[in-house]
């Protein structure tokens, strides 16, 4: 399938997705990834890990005109070693996807509604958060939840985030597209508020954020 989404936002942002449906060896040739990193790829275990990163270095290679190399800083945050701009990556078994803001920023994740997101209500979200829960449609609004804070702690880049006690996202109407309103509290009680956005398609939820 290759490129699913591409998409440029009001913020300046961009947001891109590819849909894995490649064998691993049409990745390789997608990706050009380098020598150094598919020795790294080769370890892993996982035919679908390594084909997810492929597929983030073939999503890349779809969104930039020139060759981009990736990296990450210490903490885990991915950076392009050769282009300023900022970047938050994201993947599961089907879909990867990448946010890029030049000047600010940013988050993004992504997850299939078919994982079952019980065990983010215990620890993820506060009193507040779990009272606005429907019955109904309680999965699909934990996958919700537990993207929105996902998206705002790759933002932060911070170790030791609590996110029941300091990601607080407002109540919401679970709908295919939509508006988020976030606060995040730290350790000296500031507060800063962010605004996030999603989508769901083809049984997946995706949801970004920009500094504001």
């Amino acid at each position: 399938m290759g490129l699913y989404l591409k998409k440029k936002l009001s913020n300046e942002a961009t947001i891109g997705v590819w849909q894995i449906t490649e064998s691993e060896a049409e990745l390789t040739a997608l990706s050009s990834t380098p020598a150094d990193e598919m020795e790294e790829i080769s370890f892993i275990g996982s035919e679908s890990l390594r084909k997810q990163r492929l597929a983030v270095r073939a999503l890349l290679n779809t969104l930039f005109d020139e060759k981009v190399y990736l990296s990450h800083h210490d903490n885990g945050k991915p950076y392009l070693e050769n282009n300023p701009v900022n970047i938050s990556i994201t993947h599961t078994e089907r879909y990867v996807a990448v946010i890029l803001h030049d000047e600010k920023d940013c988050g993004i994740d992504v997850e299939s509604l078919d994982r079952d997101f019980s065990a983010v209500e215990k620890k993820a979200l506060s009193e507040d958060e779990i009272e606005d829960l429907e019955d109904e449609k309680r999965n699909e609004q934990l996958a919700i939840y537990w993207c929105a804070k996902e998206a705002i702690f790759k933002l932060l880049s911070r170790y030791n985030l609590n996110f029941a006690e300091q990601i607080e996202v407002e109540r919401f109407r679970l709908r295919g597209e939509g508006e988020l309103e976030a606060t995040f509290i730290d350790k000296d009680e500031d507060e800063q508020e962010f605004d996030l956005e999603y989508i769901t398609f083809d049984r997946h939820v995706l949801v970004w954020v920009v500094e504001p």
